[in-house]
């Protein structure tokens, strides 16, 4: 009987462009163009540029490019490193809905299929094919593993997302069923990333490294898959397979469930604030409620903020030691958003850190359970009580980005050209946001010429 990884390396290994359905095609699209922005938002902060620095200076030269790194063009595995680094530098990538998976797909999955696809002279068509494969593959990974990694104390997307990488990497370098599969083995043993910055006095960046680590081990397992590199076949269900050593309470049924017939990349969610999912519902539904009874933030007395115990014990961080944290942070992300415009990603510099007003409104946020109704993660319940004693309540169970909300072209391009400033200016992210809408029509996507 075959085992999950076999099944999984069959079907990526025969999915076909063109049999995918056309608005699987089109959230791949919007998601590779989402990540290009914001590997540019990514590329100018430090940890992104040590990252770089390091990779152009260890790699022999080659022509997989570095987003904005200034510099020439290197090997595909450190092009991945630097690149994931950047894709998730922010907290601006794309991830999946429903959650429970720990899945960020355009940061382990582009920075990918972009070095190895450049390195290879592959088609557009043939990138947005692997995203789709790798896709596939990751999220049912991730959705099995039903998010436990983090109740023990892991980063899921740092495991998840090697496997993802590997599938990309490996189906633009021609791998066959049988070595997509040792890919996938191979993917097991690289898999890496602890939650340990969540409750640290700082280092938060190290975050950023575990989906740069991911894309690096996705290409390494699928190079040395190609060259007859073999690994367990039982890398996911088996006995101290992923399942087993990396969760708790997994479900392996969801390894192949619907593979073939529902397409988990329809699931790709998007986000439009620089923050860490669990606020971008609460945000918004701040948002609009300040627009419908306008009021300042000086008025408000206090926020109460219903969520669930994940939220309570991993984003109720008050005092932010640095930005990753305030990223992470459920009532620092919400204060921000009174004082400063949350769309902007130059809106979270060290200057918010220090800032008074946030930092005193962030004191007058209160987080509390919720119920069952709250076990997603994604939402929460808020109640406002201004000085007035006005007091305003919203649900918030969703955001814009959401599968069944996803952005109009107009909104993906707005973000896309917040992301590139101050690295490109608006005529040069334009041209670049065109190149990447017309991507399958693209011969070779060395032909993007992707900014340096």
């Amino acid at each position: 009987m075959a085992t999950a990884a076999q099944v999984l390396a069959r079907y990526a290994a025969i999915l076909r462009y063109e049999t995918l359905p056309a608005e699987v095609r089109r959230r791949a699209l919007d998601c590779i163009i989402d990540t290009v922005g914001v590997i540019i938002a990514g590329s100018r902060l430090p940890w992104s540029a040590m990252a770089a620095r390091y990779a152009l200076r260890t790699s022999a030269s080659g022509v997989s490019t570095v987003l904005c790194a200034q510099a020439g063009r290197i090997q595909p595995p450190l092009a991945a490193l630097a690149n994931g680094v950047a894709a998730h530098a922010f907290e601006m990538d794309s991830l999946r809905y429903p959650g429970g998976a720990g899945v960020h797909p355009g940061a382990a999955l582009l920075p990918a299929a972009l070095a190895v696809g450049e390195d290879r002279g592959s088609s557009g068509k043939a990138v947005i094919e692997a995203f789709v494969a790798a896709c596939e593959v990751m999220f049912r990974i991730g959705d099995a593993s039903r998010h436990t990694p983090e109740k023990i104390g892991f980063h899921a997307p740092g495991l998840t997302g090697t496997y993802g990488a590997a599938v990309a990497a490996g189906r633009l370098l021609g791998l066959d069923e049988t070595r997509l599969t040792h890919a996938l083995g191979i993917a097991g043993s690289l898999s890496s990333g602890l939650l340990a910055f969540s409750k640290s006095q700082g280092g938060g960046m190290i975050k950023r490294l575990h989906l740069g680590r991911a894309a690096e081990g996705g290409v390494l397992a699928a190079s040395l898959a190609a060259e007859g590199y073999e690994a367990p076949e039982s890398v996911l269900e088996g006995r101290f397979g992923f399942l087993e050593a990396f969760c708790r309470d997994a479900d392996p049924s969801r390894l192949t469930a619907g593979l073939g017939s529902r397409y988990e990349t329809l699931n790709i969610c998007l986000k439009r604030f620089p923050i860490h999912v669990t606020a971008h519902a609460p945000v918004q539904a701040l948002q609009e409620l300040r627009t419908e009874h306008v009021f300042e933030a000086a008025r408000i007395r206090s926020i109460r903020i219903f969520a669930p115990e994940k939220v309570l014990s991993q984003h109720a961080i008050y005092e932010p030691k640095d930005l990753m944290q305030a990223q992470y942070s459920l009532p620092f992300c919400v204060a921000l958003s009174l004082v400063r415009d949350p769309l902007d990603p130059r809106s979270f510099d060290d200057s918010a850190l220090g800032d008074e007003e946030i930092r005193g409104l962030c004191r007058r946020i209160m987080l509390e359970p919720g119920s069952g109704e709250y076990a997603s993660g994604w939402f929460s319940r808020l109640r406002i009580e201004l000085d007035d004693a006005r007091v305003f309540e919203r649900e918030a169970r969703s955001f814009r980005g959401m599968p069944d909300d996803p952005p109009s072209m107009a909104e993906l391009e707005e973000k896309f050209l917040r992301a590139a400033r101050p690295r490109l200016d608006d005529a040069a992210a334009t041209r670049l946001f065109e190149r990447l809408g017309a991507l399958e029509r693209c011969a070779d996507v060395t032909l993007l010429d992707l900014p340096r």
